[in-house]
């Protein structure tokens, strides 16, 4: 029976651990004692997941040294928390490392994979694609990718992590798989701005369509491979992210275009990951030459921006053909 281990305790790794305990005992990891004492004394994660009852195969604690004795550990910290976190984890070199932050690393410009292969020297996968954690954890169906450049590890790790409603399709393409989890939670902050200032749906569309052209044109430029930006770790997680408020950077993006102080938007525990990918995002486009006007918009709202001014000057780009 394999051992899981999550590291962190959020909506995100709660879920994956309910998941995972019909495959084997779950070692879950939270920095914050209150989250601990509650998901072992009362079964539920209230800061994070409330109202979700948590499988008995599920242990928590708030020391990483527990992670040692996991056959496989998914990482479930925010993207730029990841480096600092495996740096206290140590976990022991055979161990892979499934990660599932969806982000690109301030100041570096790594994707995750990128920072885990600089910190320790455990085989690592990716997996990434649209799931909202609350049906996740209720055990909803769900269609996910697991990226691992390693053909036989990833066969491995979709053996022992798949479930009847939790359907995981194995792929070689990590880099594809990074950039689409990440790009698309900036593009869901866009689509929530849409929503907020009440531009419509056709609106929407369009920009969930020119998007994913950013998307894939960003991928590209970093060596992915565009059919993989086309499936589940890109545009099917672009599709969901941008089309639902469960989805904490489209509520972030509501905010925004109802006009609401960005420091008010990013209280509380949860983290919209696209807060932080943005700016490195755009930076990093920027680099490697790649056009990401969507994104830029995003940015630079978020940088204090006037969300009327930001949209006309989108809407006022030269016209092009598609």
């Amino acid at each position: 029976m394999t051992k899981f281990g999550v590291i962190g305790a959020g909506a995100w790794g709660t879920a994956l651990a309910c998941t995972l305990a019909g495959n084997g005992p779950v070692t879950l990891w939270a920095r914050e004692a209150d989250v601990v004492a509650a998901i072992n004394g009362t079964r539920e994660n209230p800061l994070f997941l409330p109202g979700i009852p948590l499988p008995a195969g599920i242990t928590a604690t708030a020391d990483l040294v527990d992670m040692a004795a996991c056959d496989i550990i998914l990482v479930v910290v925010p993207a730029q928390h990841l480096r600092s976190v495996l740096a206290h984890a140590a976990p022991p070199a055979a161990t892979p490392l499934v990660l599932c932050a969806k982000g690109v690393e301030a100041g570096s410009h790594a994707l995750m994979v990128e920072v885990a292969q600089a910190q320790v020297p455990n085989p690592v996968a990716v997996l990434s694609g649209p799931s909202f954690a609350a049906e996740v954890a209720r055990g909803l169906p769900c269609a996910i990718t697991l990226a691992c450049a390693d053909a036989a590890l990833g066969a491995r790790l979709v053996a022992a992590m798949a479930r009847p409603t939790f359907r995981l399709y194995q792929s070689d393409d990590v880099v594809g798989a990074e950039i689409g989890g990440a790009v698309k939670n900036v593009l869901a902050i866009a689509c929530g701005v849409v929503e907020g200032a009440g531009l419509g749906l056709n609106a929407r569309a369009a920009l969930i369509a020119r998007g994913f052209v950013e998307m894939t044109r960003f991928g590209v430029a970093r060596g992915a491979r565009a059919e993989t930006l086309a499936g589940l770790s890109g545009l099917g997680d672009l599709v969901l992210t941008c089309s639902s408020e469960n989805s904490r950077n489209f509520r972030l993006g509501v905010g925004l275009g109802q006009g609401r102080p960005l420091a008010d938007l990013l209280a509380g525990p949860a983290v919209a990951e696209g807060a932080a990918t943005a700016p490195v995002l755009v930076d990093a486009a920027r680099a490697a030459g790649v056009d990401m006007p969507i994104s830029e918009a995003v940015a630079a709202l978020l940088a204090g921006a006037s969300v009327r001014e930001t949209i006309n000057a989108l809407l006022a780009r030269p016209l092009r053909a598609e």
